[in-house]
């Protein structure tokens, strides 16, 4: 229960451990929980039978999961958190445009995911739901406090309990007799099912943002193709596995999602409080995921103006702002949880989906993996304050999106004319990427051959 001594610094080679394998269970933990299953029961509320949802998640999470491992793969090779890369195509300053974006998807899935625990809680502890998000959220700080190796072993422990009470709860929900035609293949609804897609494929896009934190203490030398399958299977094969449930059981159960912890524990009668512990379990692994995450990316935020030094003290002090304001989100929003949750879903996606896109042209396609570290911590470095190419890029994807958006906060006219279907993800992913390669491509040449004329330590570049 040691705290963690590095935070956004670069993990030299003598401290690196662990094996690729862990990541397997870092995500497959990560996403058997209750936020993923009314995740994919949205699909149901929009209006999809059961086969259809079940499409659309196999391929919105398929999807979405690609572009996360991808991301999970540059953890070993650079050594450093996910979002503080984005100085490398934003410059130091202007990496902060992601960051606010980010920052506000971390508090509010931490927010929606403590809720739901803490409703959970209350109703396993018989105390109001108030206590039980306090009770939630105090232990969800002290596990995040301690930082990276207590997070990967307690997920490596819940991988098994959670695997042992699913397949149970799976072979009871499956049991369950849903409405006439739920199976069938006809009834499609172009527009929903779009819809369904890019929500599901927001789901894993959303931890791209973080996916790096867990694989950086990874060798330098671990291969790059282990560290996406290992990411990319234990993603797929939870979040696949808990949206399936969620869809099922909010065909069965009248009303499912205004208590889904509560119906769900209820599955197992008169031990209904084995499944509440495990649901809350779910919503603390999830949940100091988010906190970590989201300590990251204020501090990576804060870093060049402040020149912070990230001291243990520090730590605590910034885990304790977040964890107060995601504690005040979740008693005021308790009442409206749905129709936030969705919206906010979809909110967070039209802002990341195009920062991915430029960051893995970025890696991938022009600087091919090789940075000089030393100059992504330097605010006089190679990087520079602002890169206002990517700032065009991503400003210009944000824009391209509007006509495609489709949801109760906005309703863009290229959606509306398609009946509500939603592919501003798709314009997200694309423009971005087009006008970001094409346009730094001759700045990126002169950058790196410049590198290449500098003798460098280990240290300095990767």
């Amino acid at each position: 229960m040691q705290i963690e001594k590095r935070s956004i610094d670069w993990v030299p080679l003598e401290e690196r451990h662990g094996k690729p394998s862990s990541l397997f269970t870092i995500w497959f933990a990560a996403n058997m929980h209750l936020t993923t299953l009314v995740t994919g029961a949205l699909c149901v509320t929009f209006g999809l039978n059961l086969f259809w949802s079940l499409i659309a998640i196999i391929l919105g999470n398929g999807l979405g999961a690609l572009f996360m491992a991808t991301h999970s793969a540059q953890g070993p090779k650079l050594g450093i958190p996910q979002m503080i890369q984005s100085r490398a195509q934003f410059g130091i300053i202007g990496a902060v445009i992601p960051l606010f974006i980010v920052i506000f998807m971390y508090i509010g899935f931490y927010a929606s995911s403590g809720l739901l625990g803490g409703l959970t809680m209350s109703s396993a502890l018989n105390v109001n739901v108030t206590w039980g998000i306090l009770i939630m959220n105090a232990i969800v700080f002290t596990i995040t406090l301690c930082g990276h190796d207590i997070i990967h072993k307690m997920q490596r422990y819940l991988t098994w309990v959670f695997l042992v009470v699913y397949i149970i709860t799976t072979v009871l929900v499956l049991r369950m007799p849903v409405p006439a035609g739920s199976w069938s293949v006809s009834g499609f609804n172009l527009p929903m099912f779009l819809l369904a897609i890019a929500v599901c494929a927001c789901w894993p896009l959303t931890f791209a943002a973080y996916v790096a934190d867990y694989s950086r203490y990874l060798p330098e030398d671990t291969s790059m193709r282990q560290t996406f399958w290992y990411t990319y299977l234990g993603t797929i094969g939870a979040t696949i596995w808990m949206m399936l449930l969620g869809i099922i059981l909010t065909a069965s159960i009248p009303n499912y999602l205004d208590n889904a912890g509560g119906n769900l524990a209820n599955l197992f009668g008169k031990g209904a409080i084995i499944l509440l512990v495990i649901i809350v379990l779910g919503q603390i692994s999830i949940n100091v995921m988010n906190l970590y995450g989201a300590f990251m990316a204020s501090t990576t935020t804060a870093e060049p103006f402040l020149k912070l030094k990230v001291t243990p003290k520090v730590r605590f002090m910034f885990l304790l702002g977040i964890t107060i304001i995601g504690t005040l989100i979740e008693l005021v929003g308790q009442n409206s949880f749905v129709s936030l949750f969705t919206n906010f879903i979809l909110f967070v996606m039209y802002f990341l989906i195009p920062w991915t896109a430029i960051n893995l042209v970025d890696f991938y396609l022009l600087r091919k993996g090789k940075y000089s570290i030393k100059d992504i911590f330097d605010i006089n470095g190679i990087y520079g304050k602002v890169n206002w190419t990517a700032a065009f890029a991503y400003t210009v994807a944000v824009i391209a999106q509007i006509p495609f958006i489709s949801s109760t906060f906005y309703l863009g006219p290229v959606a509306k004319a398609w009946g509500g279907a939603d592919v501003a993800w798709v314009i997200g992913l694309i423009v971005p990427a087009v006008l970001y390669y094409y346009l730094m491509k001759p700045k990126v040449a002169m950058e790196m051959a410049k590198l290449d004329a500098i003798e460098k330590s280990p240290k300095q570049a990767v």
